[in-house]
């Protein structure tokens, strides 16, 4: 079975689980962060290079204070729990997005973890918080622009390469699959410009129930697609 070598995943239906057990929303955030510390290994276990994970995006702002909160609060103990299992597991964490909006105790946590795991060689995982495509896009825009006003580059110069580099994933590979949970079948403003030769895979299956079963059913499905770039088979 052929093994991508990275895999991207919108963890969604947190809050819907919760609910359906009548339990509060911020029960499915907690539950869908122990999902994720189980799907990192596994995923490396099965092969798999490279792992992004949707977590937090830019519009997720919008939900209530309460609920926001609750997140901030999950993401700083994710961020010291993530710190002992990527030491102990040779994993290599990137947080990719805008940090700027993120309170300074939680981008400090976030330039430790990148620190200190920046040398491992086991699973690179990333983790997009407050990140949006089309913010990402948008800023490196800036970056490419900024560089044009100060004579540094002409307009005709820019390539598409260019762009990627300037993007929050330069230098990882672009994403073979990308997995969505819960049914939703969009990408909801998750890595626009890399998704542009990924293969989908929506389960019904809600974030938290997601399992190493239910990964292994997404690569197997990911294996009966015919991938082609330019009407040419990919070996």
């Amino acid at each position: 079975m052929k093994i991508p070598n990275h895999v991207a995943i919108i963890l969604d239906g947190n809050g819907r689980w919760a609910k359906a057990k009548g339990m509060p929303r911020n029960y499915g955030h907690i539950q869908g962060a122990k999902t994720v510390e189980v799907i990192c290994e596994e995923a490396y276990n099965m092969g798999i290079n490279y792992l992004t994970v949707y977590a937090f995006s830019t519009e997720n702002w919008n939900r209530p204070k309460d609920e926001v909160d609750a997140l901030m609060k999950l993401l700083r103990n994710y961020m010291k729990n993530c710190l002992k299992r990527a030491s102990k597991n040779n994993m290599c964490v990137r947080v990719i997005g805008d940090k700027s909006r993120l309170d300074q105790d939680i981008r400090e946590s976030i330039e430790e973890l990148e620190e200190a795991t920046k040398n491992n060689t086991g699973l690179h995982f990333s983790i997009a918080i407050n990140y949006g495509g089309r913010d990402e896009i948008r800023r490196a825009v800036q970056t490419l622009a900024a560089k044009a006003e100060k004579g540094e580059l002409k307009a005709e110069e820019i390539t598409e390469e260019m762009i990627g580099n300037a993007l929050d994933t330069h230098g990882l590979p672009e994403p073979d699959l990308l997995i969505r949970t819960c049914n939703e079948q969009r990408i909801s403003n998750f890595l626009l410009w890399q998704l542009a030769y990924t293969e989908f895979y929506f389960t019904p299956v809600a974030w938290p129930d997601f399992s190493k079963e239910e990964l292994e059913k997404a690569v197997e499905a990911y294996n009966h697609r015919d991938r082609r770039y330019g009407l040419v088979k990919e070996e």
